[in-house]
């Protein structure tokens, strides 16, 4: 038992990446910044999870945690909230604005929150332009080249990216660049090599932002998935503190 993903919803695989649940023994859940957002239902409410900056530890009892993991900025467009007023933060659906009075499942709510014409300020991209700058700043490309490349002003870019990441450039580069490190960590890669594949200027800078980001060294962040998951664990998910 533990934590598990679950492939996401047929018609909500252009903005939402898996599903998942956190179930077992009773015990706070660290959850790794990764650029996403997340719908969840905890403590008898629906929750949204917003962009984190770094690990953010939640407290479980005995209660099951379920949610769908939103790609990065898919999120905000459903909520017509900028993704900056929700950073580091986990808010009620309903404080949103959002009428959660029908008893309907995260799938549902999410189904309905996606019919509506996404809020400008939120979506200023078509979704194949957002995958295509989430890729292009995974793979550390620099913001006058991005906006160059898409017809926009540097300024345009950064400011766009505060409604819809909940940050600049600059930090999501790093948080998906942390993401990426973190995969590859779980899948048994030496540190060395993970520090190069991921982008790092050296081992000692991935293991300083690793701590930084996760409030763990790499041997325990490595020791902590390798014991606690079962399948291949993204940063950003959640993993038992």
């Amino acid at each position: 038992m533990g934590y598990r993903e679950f492939p996401p919803p047929r018609n909500l695989r252009d903005l939402v990446e898996c599903a998942w649940v956190v179930d077992g023994r009773p015990e706070p859940v660290r959850v790794l910044p990764d650029g996403c957002m997340d719908l969840m239902r905890m403590a008898g409410r629906v929750v949204v999870a917003g962009p984190d900056t770094t690990a953010f530890v939640s407290p479980r009892g005995r209660e099951t945690f379920v949610g769908l993991r939103f790609r990065p900025g898919a999120l905000p467009r459903l909520l017509g909230v900028p993704a900056a007023e929700l950073r580091n933060s986990r808010v009620a659906l309903a404080d949103l604005g959002v009428d959660v009075s029908h008893d309907r499942s995260l799938v549902g709510l999410a189904t309905a929150l996606a019919s509506d014409d996404p809020a400008n300020e939120t979506a200023p991209w078509s979704l194949p332009q957002l995958r295509h700058i989430t890729g292009r700043f995974a793979h550390g490309a620099a913001v006058a080249d991005v906006a160059k490349q898409i017809g926009w002003s540097s300024r345009t870019l950064q400011r766009h990216c505060g409604a819809v990441y909940g940050y600049g450039p600059a930090t999501l580069r790093r948080i998906l660049r942390f993401r990426r490190a973190v995969r590859l960590l779980d899948n048994g890669e030496p540190a060395a090599a993970v520090a190069a594949t991921a982008g790092y200027a050296d081992q000692p800078h991935l293991h300083r932002e690793v701590r930084e980001l996760s409030g763990m060294s790499l041997a325990t962040l490595r020791q902590d998935n390798g014991q606690k998951m079962s399948i291949d664990v993204p940063s950003g998910s959640v993993t038992v503190a």
